[in-house]
């Protein structure tokens, strides 16, 4: 056995994830643990909630609330939905916890110790309005380098070079429009040049990775400056350095506390394990894989900075150092990172109102039907666009129709006929027969394979091919026309269920639900497909402060079954089949556009209210 650590994506609590989110960084890291788990390897699967920075304090202001209050809000939503899509986090925790906080100092001041930080002074970009700084992603212009309009202050997506506020041409405000102005601070800041050499020879070694994110990797390497960890900001973890840990509006930069929390959430994993230092076991061994999954705009955190992080703090860049105690940190194996996900040919933007919010699919579709339409449809390697006529063309033809269907064919005949699994009559066995048994045991590799390498839309096209020829199959032996041959009739059905078994776990990984509603469906018992849970918890350093994780028990053998053929158990007793997957009616297509035309005035409306207002009030606080 071997062990995997799957990183995922941090997602921001500034509000509640839509589609385009989790075809990212969710559903893909999911599918790939329950494979590995499948396989036997030692899994540990952590991300959180990302909850520093300026963004946090603008929503927090416009409903109302306190920082941490609304983080504490949307910390909630957001592990509930994830939870809901069943993505099977260890642990899914936060970054307000007392051990992150912890953790990311103990960073901060190794790198520091190794000279990787020092301190220095920058342009900001403060508010006029409200003399608070101004987040770099919500300051917009022209591109200095390619001149593309729309270009933020930390990366210009049409070039994708990094870029500082100040370089702008023609900066303005993404919350009120007004042009910021620039002021000369002091900060700390991560010397990446002295990192560039040990980072860019490290990813010089990488095989496998998908050739856009590679390629965009090494292309940040052509040009790296210094960067800004701290910030003139009230919210965030505070700077452990004299002077700076207790000045209320100095803090860490919540990009650098946000990575880190792949290790502080190991770490947390293992104390609420009651064995504190077997996070060890993933981050310190060199022989551990660790995959990260992320849709592209986090490439540069993950393939540049992060590791750029880890060797500060091994202290292998090019002015040494030592390794600190919770080292030597394990660099990324590979980062996954997916394309970008469009709704009806348009970007996804909550605040434009173009969204699909996780909870509302959720609340009208099974949670299979959506997860099945990202694996198929999903940006893996190139964007991709969310239809709601190609998610119910999927779900109605392929789900319903063909898996579904072949899975209820084959329950209701041998209930009928047998009442409970028949026995395989070797005697009475055909080529026919077993070529499909051949197949469908054979397809392990290839479809396992596939999910290995990170191309999961094949795998799954390959297990639903896997599907079609079983449906063949049954076309082709009509067992309902067997009346006189119990025996020929038993092996026929035994062969149906054992291959329907086989393609329940290939397409376990990607459908977790419902492949247990075809467990059971074949006279299976106990767990086949383990889901997460919701636990409310207390931080284990900040007594009173109580919040949710996602976590679960996977365990091979006991909950997880492994990925190879299982034989089906003889005198299993296969009940009455209810539907497994249900068609979805095609009138809802023009449902939902028309449901998503009508949220779209609204938001754009209450949008161009709220910026009026804003505009108005500037304007008056100016004439005075």
């Amino acid at each position: 056995m071997s062990h995997v650590l799957v990183n995922v994506a941090w997602p921001y609590a500034n509000g509640p994830r839509h589609i385009g989110h989790v075809a990212g960084f969710g559903v893909p890291s999911d599918v790939y643990a329950r494979y590995e788990r499948m396989k036997g390897n030692d899994v540990l699967m952590v991300s959180g909630t990302d909850e520093h920075g300026t963004p946090i304090l603008v929503e927090a202001e416009k409903e109302g609330l306190s920082a941490q209050e609304l983080a504490n809000r949307y910390n909630r939503v957001i592990a509930k939905d994830l939870c809901d899509l069943g993505l099977s986090y260890d642990l899914f925790t936060r970054t307000t916890t007392g051990n992150h906080e912890h953790v990311v100092q103990e960073m901060f001041k190794q790198c520091l110790k190794n000279g990787y930080i020092y301190k220095g002074t920058q342009q900001v970009a403060i508010s006029p309005s409200t003399g608070r700084t101004l987040p770099d992603r919500y300051i917009e212009g022209e591109c200095p380098i390619c001149h593309a309009e729309g270009a933020r202050g930390d990366q210009c997506d049409a070039c994708g070079n990094e870029l500082d506020p100040d370089e702008l041409i023609n900066p303005v405000s993404k919350i009120n429009g007004e042009t910021p102005r620039f002021e000369q601070t002091e900060h700390f800041f991560l010397d990446l040049p002295a990192l560039a050499e040990a980072n860019k020879a490290w990813l010089e070694t990488r095989k496998g990775w998908r050739t856009n994110v590679i390629n965009f990797s090494l292309g940040l390497f052509k040009e790296v400056k210094p960067r800004a960890i701290t910030r003139d900001i009230d919210w965030g973890i505070p700077v452990p350095v004299k002077d700076w840990i207790d000045n209320p509006n100095k803090k860490l930069y919540v990009w650098f506390d946000a990575v880190i929390g792949y290790l502080s959430a190991s770490i947390e994993w293992a104390r609420r394990q009651g064995d504190p230092e077997k996070w060890r076991e993933w981050w310190n061994d060199p022989s551990c894989p660790a995959y990260y999954f992320m849709g592209k705009d986090n490439i540069t955190f993950h393939s540049q900075i992060w590791p750029s992080e880890m060797l500060a703090y091994n202290g292998q860049g090019s002015k040494g150092g030592e390794t600190g105690p919770m080292g030597p940190l394990n660099m990324p194996e590979q980062v996954v990172a997916s394309e970008f996900m469009t709704m009806e040919g348009k970007k996804f933007s909550s605040s434009r109102g173009i969204v699909i919010y996780v909870k509302d699919i959720l609340a009208r579709y099974p949670v299979d039907a959506v997860r099945y339409y990202i694996s198929v449809a999903g940006p893996e390697s190139s964007d991709s666009d969310f239809t709601w006529a190609e998610f119910v063309r999927h779900n109605n033809e392929e789900l319903a129709s063909s898996w579904g269907n072949l899975v209820n064919r084959v329950a209701n005949l041998i209930n009928k006929n047998f009442g409970q699994i028949p026995a395989l009559d070797e005697d009475s066995m055909t080529d026919e027969d077993r070529g499909l048994l051949e197949e469908t045991a054979a397809a392990f590799d290839v479809v396992g394979s596939s999910i290995e390498t990170h191309h999961q839309k094949h795998a799954l096209a390959e297990a639903m091919r896997i599907v079609g020829d079983i449906n063949k199959y049954i076309s082709a032996t009509e067992p309902w026309k067997i009346k006189d041959d119990p025996a020929r009739l038993g092996t026929v059905l035994h062969v149906a269920a054992q291959a329907v078994s086989d393609a329940n776990h290939l397409l376990a990984p990607f459908l977790p639900h419902s492949a247990q509603k075809v467990w059971e469906a074949l006279g299976g018992t106990g767990t086949f497909s383990p889901l997460p849970e919701l636990r409310e918890v207390e931080d284990l350093d900040k007594p009173g402060f109580k919040y949710p994780i996602i976590t679960g028990d996977y365990k091979l053998g006991v909950n997880v079954h492994p990925w190879k053929s299982e034989p089906i158990e003889v005198g299993a007793v296969v009940p009455k089949p209810k539907p497994i997957f249900a068609k979805i009616p095609t009138e809802a297509v023009e449902e939902e556009l028309a449901r998503f035309d009508e949220a779209l005035a609204a938001r754009r409306a209450a949008e161009a209210e709220r910026l009026a207002a804003e505009k108005a009030k500037l304007a008056a606080e100016q004439s005075k």
